[in-house]
């Protein structure tokens, strides 16, 4: 099978967008393409996804008080605009819901937090947000906030906080995923150390090839694969190589680190797209994500390696933790 064929028969999975944050400032819509941005229904579309994570990020400028309000806008603004394409993208709480829309040839969409602000310390409000469809998040950004440490306060070295311990435990209970993405090392080794369920680094690369915070290392891959879970590819040049540029065959490089690491298990795509002011050669946008299909066979990969990496990771650990 070529890469077109393989990529259109694969589920592609993307781990991460921030296209929400366009919809709520009246900057784009879903259903139309624009020459702005990387994600809307028609690139989806093209590009073959089949699933796509919509994270919901609120900026530091809403911290604390108006976290709460600012994520209720974002979700107003995603459920408005995935209720006007009803024939090309729906909201799925479960993987019987993902493969339902696959079958109706929808782009399956799910819901995840980027920062726990929102919560405040308070659990009911994780609960609430479970109901109105939210299945994933992140702990942190990149500062400090009532959960944990973020990366860019990695010199106080703090992990969990004992709220955060309680969060992580509710989130499993309920059904959400945990993401460890942009989580400090000392929290990283935190919910690895309690975790009872797969976990996911959304959207993160290797620290062995681009020495980033925001990246993991190779111990932290290790772990992440023996608690059944996946890192989604970042495609933002700056977490791919060290210059700040990147090309999709330099992304590829971090791809074949994680696959002779822990095998082909445990790695996928979490583009981070519309959440990046630049992307790989190759990687424009996510019409574009044909050539990463074909950039995996270029190297030799099997097409049952291809297909692991384009989704079918992330949807064994969705399956897992969210039913």
């Amino acid at each position: 099978m070529d890469a077109r064929a393989l990529h259109a028969d694969a589920v592609v999975f993307d781990g991460h967008c921030d296209t929400v944050m366009a919809w709520t400032d009246g900057e784009r819509e879903l259903g139309r393409r624009s020459d702005r941005g990387h994600v809307d229904l028609p690139r989806l579309m093209e590009g073959g996804v089949d699933v796509q994570i919509f994270a919901l990020f609120v900026p530091p400028a809403y911290h604390p008080d108006r976290s709460l309000a600012r994520l209720l806008q974002m979700l107003d603004a995603f459920y408005r605009e995935v209720e006007r394409q009803p024939l090309g993208i729906q909201l799925c709480r479960t993987s019987a819901e993902i493969e339902a829309a696959r079958r109706a040839g929808r782009v399956a969409a799910i819901l995840s937090i980027e920062g726990a602000e929102p919560v405040g310390t308070d659990l009911a409000r994780l609960r609430i947000f479970y109901r109105l469809g939210v299945r994933a998040m992140g702990l942190v950004w990149n500062g400090r906030n009532q959960v944990a440490d973020g990366v860019g306060d990695a010199r106080t070295k703090g992990g969990l906080s004992a709220f955060g311990v309680q969060l992580v435990e509710e989130m499993e209970r309920l059904g959400m995923v945990v993401d460890v993405s942009h989580l400090s090392d000392p929290g990283f080794w935190d919910v690895a150390a309690i975790a009872t369920k797969p976990f996911w680094a959304s959207h993160s690369n290797c620290r062995a090839l681009c020495d980033h915070p925001r990246n993991l290392t190779d111990d932290q891959i290790r772990a992440l694969a023996k608690a059944g879970g996946v890192m989604g590819l970042n495609f933002h040049p700056g977490f791919i190589h060290e210059s700040g540029r990147a090309t999709l065959d330099q992304l590829l490089d971090h791809a074949e680190h994680v696959i002779q690491l822990v095998g082909p298990d445990h790695l996928g795509l979490g583009s981070d797209f519309d959440g990046i002011g630049s992307t790989p050669e190759g990687l424009e946008d996510v019409s574009r994500l044909p050539n990463f299909t074909e950039g995996l066979l270029s190297r030799g990969y099997d097409e049952q390696t291809v297909r692991k990496v384009l989704g079918e990771n992330f949807l064994r650990v969705f399956r897992a933790v969210a039913g």
